[in-house]
């Protein structure tokens, strides 16, 4: 059986400092949430260097795009719960 898709995924980039920033970001609001982040390197998957390779860092929520370039952490905690 297929392992479910992650919660919250973060499309990344090597040498992305914004998709640094994020990582840091995103992994202690999901934290707060009890939930790990899974992140993605885009230039790994050829479908998905195409639709965000120029648009990481972007955040994933049950596997629809949730924010790019930076974490919109007030709409995440809500989405989240926790806000």
């Amino acid at each position: 059986m297929a392992e479910p898709t992650p919660r919250v995924q973060l499309l990344t980039r090597e040498g992305c400092h914004l998709c640094v920033i994020a990582a840091e970001t995103l992994t202690r609001v999901a934290g707060e949430a009890g939930l790990p982040v899974a992140l993605v390197a885009v230039d790994a998957d050829p479908e998905l260097r195409a639709e965000y390779g120029d648009r990481v860092p972007v955040v994933l929520l049950d596997g629809r795009e949730h924010s790019h370039f930076t974490v919109d952490v007030v709409r995440l905690r809500r989405d989240l719960g926790i806000g």
